[in-house]
């Protein structure tokens, strides 16, 4: 069969990488085209990659409307490109505000519409429920309590298929802890990550402030987790301290050997956690799109997947203007603290358990050929 398949973000490109993998088992004669990133080419070929997500990543509601014209040039050229190309299904990873409106050109050329990795509807736009009734044949779901969600609140069957971050860790080749540590100039002080995000207007906010806990925890190396989507240069301009190394396009590899970490909200808090690294949780965005946000939201007491799915606290959110130097270093100062560490380990397991097994892409795979 002839797949589209639409990836907006880092995270997407990682799961459709994987899903892509799954489904050239199941289907020989597998051909691609979309939208996404690096690791998308790598399995389908980089000249059947469309648009790469780093042209496509626009966060915020400020920041959608400033760049307005150009995400509705790329939805026009996507629905061409898409009816040159006459894909026997359309697969949509994520990114909803995108992917929705391809989903309903789709649905009027009569593509079957698969979606992997649910709109977050049980958050806010819960109204999408009914584009997704129309526009959607086949949803496939990554959270526990969102097949709960989809039917019993909605009567609408989804597909739970377990979380592809499980599938991503467990394939993942183990790491050379001393090569890394050479490769990458590390000392032996403990490691704390610094995961800033993948977006330069949020690395641009966050990273800053992460930095100020350089000088306040000089028993520890700092350690910059670079997004794929972003040259070494961008990070560069906000060290001051010779100190802190930045590592390139291996965040797995950084949390296998970290100690403590400070991230940005988004896949990156379950990744952590997957990793069993004790985390501050962080976010600061526009003041105007934060204020939008959160009178939108609604019913969401947590922004990590850490403690939504877990349904209580068990890592430290810093939102807004909690988000300053001496919050931070409260915090970072407790998940150093062996006591406090014991706790979150407890969590982190828990939390793995909620996840189901791996699998999620091998599932998924069989049930877009089957659905078809």
């Amino acid at each position: 069969m002839k797949y589209y398949i639409i990836a907006g973000e880092a995270s997407g490109d990682l799961h459709a990488s994987n899903l892509m993998k799954a489904l050239l088992v199941e289907d020989e004669h597998a051909e691609f085209r979309f939208w996404g990133g690096d690791l998308m080419s790598d399995i389908g070929g980089s000249t059947n990659l469309v648009k790469h997500y780093r042209e496509l990543a626009f966060m915020g509601f400020v920041e959608v409307i400033m760049n307005l014209r150009t995400i509705l040039n790329n939805i026009k050229n996507c629905k061409k490109d898409i009816s040159i190309y006459k894909p026997d299904v359309l697969v949509l990873i994520d990114y909803p505000g995108f992917n929705m409106r391809i989903a309903e050109f789709a649905k009027q050329k009569k593509i079957p519409v698969h979606y992997y990795i649910s709109p977050q509807i049980w958050a806010w736009k819960e109204n999408r429920i009914k584009k997704i009734k129309r526009d959607v044949d086949e949803m496939y779901v990554i959270l526990p309590f969102e097949k709960d969600s989809y039917q019993n609140k909605h009567n609408l069957p989804v597909h739970f298929v377990g979380h592809p971050l499980l599938d991503a860790i467990a394939d993942r080749e183990k790491t050379n802890l001393v090569q890394f540590r050479k490769e990458n100039n590390l000392n032996e002080k403990p490691i704390v990550a610094l995961l800033p995000g993948s977006r330069k207007q949020e690395i641009t906010k966050m990273l800053s402030v992460m930095l100020k806990m350089v000088d306040k925890f000089t028993d520890h190396q700092f350690v910059i987790a670079g997004a794929p989507s972003q040259d070494l240069n961008f990070y560069k301009q906000f060290i001051k301290n010779n100190d802190v190394a930045i590592v390139e396009n291996k965040t797995y590899d950084l949390l296998s050997i970290s100690n403590a970490a400070l991230v940005t909200s988004g896949t990156a808090t379950l990744e952590t956690a997957l990793f069993k690294v004790p985390e501050v949780v962080c976010y600061k965005g526009n003041a105007i799109s934060y204020q939008i946000g959160k009178r939108l939201v609604k019913n969401i007491k947590y922004i990590s997947l850490v403690n939504l799915i877990l349904d209580k606290e068990s890592v430290t959110e810093l939102i807004q203007d909690d988000f300053n130097e001496k919050r931070l270093e409260n915090e970072l100062f407790k998940i150093l603290d062996h006591k406090y560490r014991e706790e979150i380990f407890d969590d982190y397991y828990e939390l793995e358990q909620k996840l189901g097994g791996k699998g999620a892409s091998e599932i998924t795979a069989k049930l877009i050929i089957k659905n078809s």
